[in-house]
């Protein structure tokens, strides 16, 4: 577990890797969360790997958070007589709700959530985007399309429509009782996926409250119609470039990326990078150039986690994957324009609230002291630790907490590493010696180093950050 890095990994677990042994050399390697993704798997499965994941964190004496991904709308078409057709350029090919089962000429597309959006001009996307149709016409049931690109297409083949917005919450049936069973085993943080408005999420937190964070996916441009409203609303931003890279032109992925991230930045919102990060590790022991330039923008960026999917669930080296993650994250933060860089990324323009000014304060006095090792918040909600993380400090954040679970959701913030005590937020008394105590033994400080320490007094009050004190360990 290292604590010389800022950046963390969340990685998916899978058939690969949800072993014992596995997860405790993942976490070894350098995981910091990991994933369940409920778009696979058994609830007795997701049990099963959530119940290692917890006794492999308290035997590391580490806070490792868990975070169930939602698998979200999955709008798919029908079943062919012959099992599949070939569709060719420019011919028509048309989709309906009729329950018959398709040829060469339409299949059924059952979700007339698709037809009340759908307009002419419009386009469909089918199986992850490798065949691309036109909308010619169409009403409330079906719709006559031109074949753009052309392709062999089958039964239950995903659709995607980049050009619409649906009527369509992003928690089906099946999300639901995911959901219940996910928040009844104890995840940290609950990804929504396909998140088209702000709504969205305030529909889902209504659910949830206070018993996991909500991390929005952002997989379709129009997102960005209401980027502002969706990063106030979340917990945490996810990109998720898969089906984003399926939904809008591949080649505006990049820029989608920086905008997001920018926007988090800009807003304090703690945001993961997502999706093909390593990809071709899945089956190979080294990454390409490509890929390792992907994971170091992504940090330079200033996201807070970069995410593994199939390296990690599937592949055969998910350990050596998380290895060179961790690796490349080493090197980036190692270079000295990584945090001059970050300071024009900071979320604080203008500190102007009392506990904005004390986090930006406590900053200032880190870059202008000696012998700084590390930064203390004392935090019951954990607002105190990721406004503080919205600086970027050049010294690791050491947050204090009362209860497990902020402490394992403040594990995915930039720069954070927990630490639990109950008694101490009893009394303002003893915030030194517990402080001490925890830098000394987390290897975070040494006899003699500062440590800057923020909190809110009194303790519990949410949001309220008043207290800068400075400590020699």
């Amino acid at each position: 577990m290292p604590i010389n890095t800022r950046t963390n990994i969340l990685a998916t677990l899978g058939p690969a890797s949800d072993s014992e042994e596995k997860i405790e050399a993942l976490i070894d390697a350098g995981v910091d969360g990991f994933r369940l993704n409920f778009s696979h798997g058994t609830h007795e499965s997701h049990k099963k790997t959530y119940d290692i994941i917890r006794a492999v964190s308290k035997k590391k004496n580490a806070h490792i958070a868990v975070v169930a991904d939602l698998q979200g709308p999955k709008l798919r078409i029908g079943l062919f007589k012959n099992d599949k057709v070939t569709l060719k350029k420019g011919q028509k090919f048309q989709f309906d709700m009729a329950d018959e089962l398709g040829d060469e000429t339409r299949v059924m597309l059952p979700h007339k959530e698709i037809f009340e959006a759908l307009k002419k001009g419009d386009t469909l996307l089918v199986n992850d985007g490798n065949i691309i149709l036109k909308v010619l016409k169409c009403d409330k049931k079906s719709a006559t399309t031109e074949v753009v690109v052309g392709g062999v297409i089958s039964g239950h083949k995903g659709v995607n429509l980049p050009n619409s917005s649906l009527n369509i919450s992003p928690l089906t049936p099946k999300d639901l009782d995911d959901l219940k069973f996910a928040l009844k085993l104890g995840v940290d943080c609950v990804c929504l996926s396909f998140v088209q408005r702000a709504s969205d999420i305030k529909a889902a937190k209504k659910i949830i409250g206070d018993k996991a964070w909500v991390i929005a996916k952002l997989e379709k441009p129009q997102v960005m119609d209401e980027l502002d409203e969706i990063v106030a609303a979340s917990d945490m931003i996810m990109v998720a470039r898969g089906d984003l890279g399926v939904e809008c032109p591949i080649v505006t992925v990049p820029v989608l990326q920086k905008k997001i991230v920018a926007k988090c930045r800009a807003c304090g919102k703690p945001v993961i990078v997502a999706t093909q990060m390593l990809e071709s590790m899945i089956s190979a022991p080294i990454p390409t150039r490509a890929e390792v330039s992907d994971v170091a923008n992504a940090v330079y960026d200033g996201c807070d986690v970069v995410m593994l999917s199939g390296e990690t669930a599937m592949g055969a080296y998910p350990v050596e994957t998380v290895k060179t993650m961790r690796g490349v994250i080493e090197q980036v933060e190692a270079d000295a324009k990584y945090f001059a860089n970050l300071q024009g990324t900071m979320a604080c323009g203008s500190c102007n609230n009392e506990s904005r000014a004390i986090t930006h304060a406590a900053n200032e006095v880190v870059n202008t002291l000696d012998k700084v090792a590390c930064i203390a918040t004392f935090s019951v909600s954990g607002r105190t630790t990721l406004v503080m993380a919205q600086e970027r400090p050049r010294y690791p954040i050491m947050s204090i907490n009362p209860d497990e679970k902020i402490a394992c959701q403040l594990n995915l913030v930039w720069g954070v590493r927990t630490f639990i005590d109950k008694k101490v937020f009893a009394s303002f008394d003893n915030i030194e010696q517990v402080t001490k105590g925890f830098a000394r033994i987390s290897g975070l400080a040494k006899t003699g180093e500062y440590i800057v320490i923020t909190a809110g007094y009194p303790f519990g009050k949410a949001g309220l950050t008043n207290v800068l004190h400075i400590v020699k360990a």
